[in-house]
C-alpha cells in the first residue's frame, strides 16, 4: 500500500498522485505542467506508469494544472471512469476543449522554430476528439457520497471552496486487515471569498496529502479587500475613461461580476457599459449560474432575492472577436473584464493596446502577476511597455487589489490542518519548495506535525507511517 507523487511535487503545476494496493492503481489528478518552455515540454514525456493498468481516476477540480493531461491517459490505454464533482464535469468540458485548441496553436508555433533548428517536430498532446472521449468517462459524484472506485479504495468528496465543484478527497484504503485513511486536500480556497462556501474541515486521517501554494504568505482579509475596491469605485465615479480588469476566466471573473452586482447601486455602476469579453469566462459563468446549491449563505440569499448572481442590466457578454473589437471603438464609459489574468495573451491585450496610453483610462490588477509578465510590469510602474512589438507609454492609472486569491493562505492552510484531531503526518505538494518548506516548519512548530515536502517519483509506504519523516521515502 503506497502513495507516489508524480507531479506538483516541489512545484505548483502538474498535479498527479498514484495510490497502489491490492494490485489496484488509482490516480488522483493528472494535470498539465505549466510555466517555462522546458517545463511544458515535459508534458510530452511518457508517464512513469502504464495508463492501461489504472483502475480509476479521481479528479479534485477542473483547473487545467489538475485535469489537463487526462486525454493523454485515454489515448495511452486508460479504460476506466474519471470520478469528480458534477460542477467539475461541466468545467472540464470547457477547459479541456480550450486546452486542446491552445496546445495545437502552441505546437504549430514551436515547430516552426524546431524545424529551422533541425529538431524533431512535436505533435499536439491531444485533439478535440480525444477531449470528447475523455468527457464520456466523467462520472459525477456528490459531496459526501461514498463511492467504491477500485478493490479496497473508497472515496468521499468534500467542498474545498477553491472554484465551483472543487473537492478535497477522503480516501479509505483496505488491504487485508489493514485500513488507512488518506486525505488529499486538492486546492483549498480563500476563506470569506464571495459566492462559494468556505472549505470543509475533516477530523481524521492517517496521512494528509496537502497543497502548499501559499504556504509562506498571508492574504489580505476579504473585508479589507472589499473596502479597497469600494475606494477605487468611488474614485471612478467622477471619471469617464475606460476601465480594464484582466481576470482569470474561471473563478476570478465570476467573483468580480458578483461583487459588482451586489454593489451595483452603491458604486453607481449604471453609469457604465460592462463587458465580459472572454468566451471561456462566459461559459464558466454559465456553470456558476447553474449550480446554485453550491453557493454560500450570502450568495444564496442574493440569488433568492435578485435572481442570477451576475445579472446587471448593462452587462454584455462579448462572445465573438467582432464584438470584442467593437468595444475598442469606445473612448470612454466601458468596464471590460477579459483574460488573461496576467496580461500574457488573450483579448485583454487588445484593450490594453487601445487604452494604456490614455490618461483617463484605468487598469485594475486583481490577482498575482508573475515576474516578467506584462501585468507585473504595470504593477511595478514601468513608464513604457511593449505589446506585440509596439512600445506604448503608460498614462493610464494602475490600481492593484490584493486579497482576491482563490487559494488559502498560510493561516488558512494551518487552520485546516488543525481540524485533524490526531495530528497526522503531512506530505506537502502543489507549492514551490520555499512555500512548502515554510508551511512544513509552521505545522511542525505549531502542532508537532511530521511534515515533509514530496519529491517527484518517491513513494510513501502507507503501512509504515510510524516511520514517516524518518524512513518514509523509498
Amino acid at each position: 500500500m503506497k502513495l507516489t507523487s508524480f507531479g506538483a511535487a516541489g512545484e505548483v503545476t502538474g498535479s498527479c498522485h498514484l495510490i497502489e494496493l491490492n494490485g489496484a492503481k488509482v490516480l488522483f489528478d493528472c494535470g498539465l505542467i505549466q510555466g517555462r518552455s522546458k517545463d511544458e515540454l515535459r508534458n510530452h514525456d511518457p508517464f512513469p506508469f502504464n495508463p492501461a493498468e489504472l483502475d480509476a481516476i479521481v479528479l479534485s477540480h477542473a483547473h487545467i494544472d489538475h485535469c489537463g493531461r487526462l486525454p493523454i491517459l485515454l489515448d495511452q490505454g486508460y479504460k476506466g471512469k474519471i470520478y469528480t464533482h458534477a460542477a467539475s464535469c461541466d468545467l472540464v468540458n470547457i477547459l479541456l476543449k480550450d486546452s486542446a485548441y491552445l496546445n495545437a496553436r502552441d505546437v504549430e508555433y514551436r515547430n516552426k522554430k524546431r524545424k529551422r533548428a533541425g529538431k524533431e517536430l512535436l505533435s499536439p498532446l491531444y485533439d478535440q476528439k480525444d477531449v470528447e472521449n475523455t468527457l464520456d468517462r466523467l462520472q459525477p459524484v456528490a459531496y459526501q457520497e461514498s463511492v467504491n472506485v477500485a478493490v479496497g479504495v473508497t472515496i468521499r468528496l468534500f467542498d474545498a471552496g477553491h472554484i465551483i465543484g472543487s473537492s478535497m478527497v477522503e480516501i479509505t484504503l483496505v488491504e487485508g486487515d489493514q485500513t488507512r485513511v488518506v486525505v488529499f486536500s486538492g486546492d483549498l480556497g480563500h476563506r470569506g471569498s464571495p459566492i462559494l462556501r468556505d472549505f470543509s474541515y475533516l477530523e481524521k486521517a492517517d496521512l494528509v496529502l496537502m497543497e502548499s501554494t501559499y504556504g509562506n504568505r498571508l492574504h489580505r482579509d476579504w473585508e479589507e479587500t472589499l473596502k479597497e475596491v469600494s475606494g477605487i469605485a468611488s474614485a471612478l465615479s467622477s471619471v469617464r475613461g475606460n476601465v480594464l480588469i484582466p481576470a482569470f476566466s474561471v473563478g476570478r471573473s465570476q467573483m468580480i461580476l458578483y461583487t459588482m452586482a451586489r454593489h451595483f447601486k452603491e458604486w453607481e455602476l449604471d453609469r457604465w457599459q460592462i463587458f465580459l469579453d472572454s468566451p471561456m469566462a462566459i461559459r464558466a459563468s454559465e456553470v456558476y449560474l447553474s449550480h446554485t446549491t453550491l453557493y454560500d449563505a450570502e450568495a444564496s440569499e442574493f440569488y433568492r432575492k435578485n435572481g442570477p448572481l451576475l445579472a446587471m442590466p448593462n452587462l454584455k457578454f462579448s462572445e465573438t472577436a467582432d464584438e470584442s473589437r467593437e468595444i475598442n471603438k469606445m473612448p470612454s464609459g466601458a468596464i471590460v473584464i477579459a483574460g488573461s489574468g496576467m496580461c500574457t495573451g488573450g483579448r485583454i491585450m487588445h484593450h490594453l493596446k487601445h487604452n494604456l496610453w490614455r490618461a483617463d483610462a484605468h487598469v485594475i490588477i486583481a490577482g498575482y502577476q508573475s515576474p516578467g509578465s506584462l501585468g507585473r510590469k504595470l504593477v511595478d510602474g514601468k513608464p513604457k511597455v511593449r505589446i506585440w512589438g509596439d512600445q506604448i507609454k503608460v498614462r493610464a492609472k494602475i490600481h492593484t487589489v490584493g486579497g482576491l486569491s482563490a487559494h488559502a493562505d498560510q493561516q488558512g492552510l494551518v487552520d485546516w490542518y488543525a481540524s485533524f484531531k490526531n495530528a497526522p503526518p503531512v506530505l506537502l505538494v502543489h507549492g514551490e519548495k520555499r512555500a512548502s518548506k515554510a508551511l512544513a516548519s509552521k505545522l511542525t512548530d505549531q502542532y508537532g506535525a511530521r511534515a515533509m515536502v514530496a519529491s517527484r517519483g518517491k513513494s510513501t509506504d502507507l503501512l509504515a507511517l510510524d516511520k514517516f519523516g524518518r524512513q518514509s521515502a523509498a
